[in-house]
């Protein structure tokens, strides 16, 4: 499957990636670039628990997941702003 990014950097996800990963209006999507420099798109799960879950194999994490969730508050701000 494919998807075209528009000029705004906006995409697409085909109908049924959405409909095998429930995925819905509003659901965060983790774009994580890999060593081998391929993209992964992970679904954030809204509980921070469980977002959480498998984190600690890298180190730092829960400053990597403080650091992420005030980035996110920001980002969130300056979109109300």
């Amino acid at each position: 499957m494919r998807s075209t990014i528009t000029a705004r950097g906006q995409t697409v996800i085909p109908a049924p990636i959405r409909a095998r990963f429930a995925l819905g209006p509003s659901q965060l999507l983790e774009w994580i670039v890999e060593a081998d420099g391929s993209i992964r798109v992970v679904p954030v799960d809204p509980s921070p628990v469980k977002a959480f879950r498998g984190m600690g194999r890298r180190g730092g994490s829960s400053q990597r997941l403080i650091a992420e969730r005030e980035a996110e508050r920001q980002a969130e701000r300056s979109v109300i702003s």
